[in-house]
């Protein structure tokens, strides 16, 4: 392992970080019911704010035009919508960033000949997969801006899975260039339920991503019943069936907590049986064991709590970390 490849894994991390603090900053707006304060998007030109009071009140008057400002904000005065602006206003301008972050060292690194040939499309894949994830955060956007006040809880979903496939991605390339392939007596079950346990807290996140459009942590606020019951009534309650799974907000909360809890036996299981795996592999699934009770347990006071900002976040932040630890026990047991 040379220098020069320690470098690129470094650099990868570092945007990844950098994608770590976007998808915490994008739950915020979400929270803090910010994102839909920026009424237009400008993906080149859009660097800087509004810089004078005439071009304030300009920006002022286009968000007065739409449903958030007629149906809940009506009567804001300039300085609350400029509470509110500032939060997605920095969200869009890290974006920005993270494109200058990943785009220019790539370019640098290409023509001084440190990437080999074979890794130079995958990265060069991963910084237009990159944009394409900005264009998919207008598209969820604009979904709030037509007739209703909220946007789209599918196109939430796959924003949301999007940027944790690019983070892991992400991941996943600066490993490979960090650590060096080695052999290590990793078997076959072991590989498959980390594999398993990787797809299924991707599916809880996604469950999550449902849970924050349908604003449905903010019903059934009790732990392990809801409404007094373990299995609700009504989950079968709209036709076609499956929409329950996607617009039914008690079908929606139940399966984000059967998700939850099934994520949490599985890693604990695994680490009940492979604990005295050797290598890394069992660093990697030491620290998914510790971070899945953390996230289980923040998840279940966000939901007592009635979805505080501040839990609600770190929930989020703490999921991103424990896909993060997943991420890291899939590498180390293909090594």
């Amino acid at each position: 392992m040379n220098n020069k490849d320690k470098t690129i894994g470094f650099w990868l991390f570092l945007v990844a970080g950098m994608v770590f603090g976007m998808v915490v900053l994008g739950g915020l707006t979400r929270l803090t019911e910010s994102g839909l304060s920026m009424v237009n998007w400008k993906p080149v030109t859009g660097w800087l704010p509004p810089l004078s009071g005439a071009e304030w009140q300009a920006m002022f008057e286009l968000y007065q035009q739409s449903p958030q400002y007629l149906k809940i904000n009506l009567g804001m005065s300039l300085n609350e919508f400029q509470e509110i602006f500032w939060l997605e206003f920095l969200h869009r301008l890290w974006g920005r960033l993270i494109g200058l972050a990943f785009g220019l060292p790539l370019i640098f690194f290409i023509v001084k000949g440190w990437i080999s040939k074979s890794m130079i499309a995958p990265l060069c894949m991963l910084f237009v997969l990159g944009g394409a994830q900005g264009v998919l955060g207008w598209y969820m956007v604009k979904s709030g801006l037509v007739d209703d006040p909220e946007v789209s809880q599918y196109r939430l979903m796959a924003h949301l899975g999007f940027a944790f496939v690019l983070y892991a991605a992400l991941i996943w390339t600066g490993l490979s260039f960090i650590k060096q392939k080695k052999f290590q007596q990793i078997t076959h079950s072991f590989k498959s339920l980390s594999l398993v346990l990787w797809g299924l807290s991707f599916v809880t996140i996604l469950a999550g991503a449902l849970v924050a459009g349908l604003n449905a942590g903010l019903v059934y606020n009790t732990f392990p019943l809801m409404d007094g019951d373990l299995i609700p009534n009504g989950m079968l309650s709209l036709n076609p069936w499956f929409l329950n799974h996607f617009e039914n907000i008690t079908t929606v909360q139940f399966q984000h907590r059967l998700l939850a809890l099934t994520t949490l036996f599985l890693t604990v299981g695994m680490y009940l049986k492979f604990r005295k795996c050797a290598g890394s592999a069992q660093n990697a699934l030491l620290l998914c064991k510790i971070v899945i009770f953390i996230q289980v347990g923040l998840g279940i006071a966000t939901l007592l709590m009635v979805v505080p900002t501040h839990l609600a976040s770190l929930h989020q932040a703490c999921g991103l970390l424990l896909f993060t630890a997943i991420t890291w026990l899939n590498f180390e047991t293909r090594r």
